[in-house]
């Protein structure tokens, strides 16, 4: 069953035909999917941008590789309207229902067909950017610290906490009862951590930084080899290195291979009798490779987006820019200068 689209523009999406740099990135019209059984359709008015976007671009995010290729479309999180459905659906429930949706890919388009368990009705007050700022970034703190698993009073560690995934940990940390402690690239980005519930906050690097001494029963580290050695042995006896990313390979759009590589070689190798002898732990994880988990998923976000509603957690600094400057985008999220989340807008 079909209903109208309610986006009047041009269908178009976002296509990067082979990896590179940001002039990979091509707007292109395309014919919206339609959505098969069990599956929304979402015209789609804001999209969250994430590093991992411009990981796919740059042809090394592993996910990309083993479940779309080349050619493809980034992109993991929209806001919209649903304006079709498929079969084992009543219609009548779906169409104009304002959702955040998520999508394994594909999602830097004007129109997205994904799963109804991966669609989440919007509160009323929340605008299309924020729905857009809401869901892979949280979702992903939320399991970082399900993993981690540190009883409430103890003291944790996030790195790039001024980031879309850092903002969202010192607030859940908060919620948990945790006493979080921030690290950041630049000192501007120090006030936004603190405001967002962090005990403290230091620029990497800093004399302050240096001197942090080993009690945290959590670290949570998405920023590089450089940094997973001194995570580890910032961590307090039964602590856990939580691993979920590695910004630092990339320089300004792209990968210096060369010295990609040597900071890989250089990255620590964790010994299982070491670890016993430690009573440390190190947990890695990637939600691309976790979507088929939608039941899982639904329930994790219905539980934020009460977090939300309660006033427990709020939204990051949202800065938003329209699809037609996606490399725009992605040179702002590689420079490391952004704070929040970066957001790309599709006019009604």
């Amino acid at each position: 069953m079909k209903a109208r689209a309610t986006n009047p523009s041009t269908p178009r999406r976002v296509v990067v035909h082979r990896p590179g740099g940001l002039d990979r990135l091509v707007l292109e019209p395309f014919e919206p999917p339609q959505p098969g059984p069990g599956e929304v359709r979402v015209s789609v008015r804001a999209i969250g941008v994430n590093f991992a976007d411009c990981l796919v671009r740059m042809g090394v995010y592993a996910p990309a590789k083993r479940y779309v290729d080349w050619p493809i479309t980034p992109g993991f999180e929209v806001a919209g309207v649903v304006d079709a459905v498929g079969d084992q659906l009543e219609e009548s429930d779906w169409p104009g229902r304002r959702v955040v949706a998520l999508s394994r890919f594909n999602a830097y388009a004007s129109h997205v067909v994904t799963s109804a368990q991966r669609a989440l009705t919007m509160p009323d007050g929340w605008t299309m950017a924020e729905g857009a700022a809401f869901a892979v970034n949280a979702l992903t703190a939320h399991h970082a610290l399900h993993l981690a698993d540190a009883p409430a009073g103890s003291a944790v560690l996030i790195h790039s906490a001024a980031g879309g995934v850092g903002h969202w940990l010192v607030q859940l940390a908060r919620v948990r009862g945790l006493a979080a402690t921030g690290v950041v690239g630049a000192p501007d980005k120090v006030a936004v951590v603190t405001a967002a519930g962090a005990e403290h906050c230091l620029v990497r690097g800093s004399f302050e930084e240096r001197r942090l001494q080993p009690i945290f029963l959590a670290v949570f580290d998405a920023h590089g080899p450089e940094s997973w050695r001194r995570s580890y042995g910032l961590l307090a006896p039964t602590g856990r290195l939580v691993v979920y990313g590695a910004h630092a390979l990339t320089r300004n759009g792209r990968i210096p291979w060369l010295r990609a590589g040597l900071d890989l070689l250089r990255r620590p190798r964790f010994d299982p009798l070491r670890l016993c002898a430690d009573n440390r732990g190190v947990l890695g994880f990637n939600l691309a490779y976790l979507f088929e988990q939608d039941a899982a998923f639904a329930n994790d976000l219905a539980e934020l987006r009460t977090l939300v509603v309660d006033g427990k957690a709020r939204f990051p600094p949202i800065t938003t820019l329209p699809l037609d400057e996606v490399r725009e985008a992605h040179r702002l999220l590689q420079s490391g200068t952004t704070v929040g989340k970066l957001v790309l807008e599709i006019p009604a």
